[in-house]
């Protein structure tokens, strides 16, 4: 009997490891991002990068309706100079104004443009932080504790993951992917060694461009981040100082007392 209970806990454990191990998106690496960690900071180069690879590759199927142009020249992220961001606001697509229903150009004021239709993918403001890349025991969040969620490496995975395989079935075409659920995604794979020209001079392979646009869908998706955890760091001091004061002057009121006894 104790034999057989030992088997089924090994069996369940292995199980359950096995299965957090895969998550249920597939086979994510691990990458080590600059924003990583309670003191991690956004890479303004990685960023730019990022965006231009949303840009030249990623815009034409994918919208980011949730993100502001104005954002790009914002602190703490890209920081492209304004009147940059003014005038590829005016090269996207025209929108219709508010106040006078009538078509318009599109202003920094504006949001990046959304994307619908026959062979157009999920909108990308979010996606950084609606996607787990990491699992581990469901409920209890210790894998997310150690790990993160794991967004990021989730998008690098997947735009890596290609196996190369393709596949017909009920007239659309299928890409081998070891990320995606099921390992098999309708999309094409949108990245090719140089299909991007860094304006940097940054090496443009498709690991770099797929880190690079991973890490701005991150800014998109938590653009405050990093105010985030500079106020974190403070409201963790002032708990600290404020503990420190009650346990002192808890000590004080309560020595006569104790010393009384």
């Amino acid at each position: 009997m104790k034999k057989l209970i030992l088997s089924a806990i090994s069996a369940l454990v292995i199980g359950t490891g096995a299965a957090f191990a895969a998550g249920s998106e597939g086979h994510v690496e691990d990458h080590a991002f600059s924003f990583e960690g309670p003191f991690g900071k956004f890479d303004q180069e990685q960023l730019r990068r990022g965006f231009q690879v949303y840009r030249e590759v990623c815009s034409a199927c994918h919208g980011m309706k949730f993100v502001p142009l104005r954002s790009l020249a914002d602190e703490g992220g890209p920081e492209m100079n304004a009147d940059w961001v003014r005038a590829y606001a005016a090269e996207l697509d025209s929108v219709i104004d508010h106040d006078t229903g009538e078509e318009r150009p599109r202003q920094e004021t504006d949001h990046f443009p959304s994307r619908s239709g026959d062979g157009m993918g999920p909108d990308l403001s979010l996606m950084a932080k609606s996607r787990a890349g990491f699992h581990g025991p469901y409920g209890t969040g210790i894998s997310q504790l150690v790990n993160g969620i794991g967004g990021p490496e989730y998008i690098v995975s997947l735009l890596t993951g290609y196996t190369g395989e393709e596949k017909e079935e009920a007239g659309s075409v299928f890409y081998g992917n070891h990320t995606f659920a099921g390992g098999w995604i309708q999309m094409t794979p949108p990245l090719s060694e140089g299909s991007v020209e860094y304006e940097d001079g940054h090496e443009a392979t498709v690991e770099h461009m797929a880190e690079d646009v991973a890490a701005f869908l991150m800014w998109t998706a938590e653009p405050k981040m990093m105010a985030r955890k500079q106020w974190g760091f403070v409201a963790v001091l002032l708990l600290a100082l404020l503990s420190t004061l009650l346990y002192l002057t808890n000590k004080r009121i309560w020595a006569p007392y104790k010393d009384h006894h």
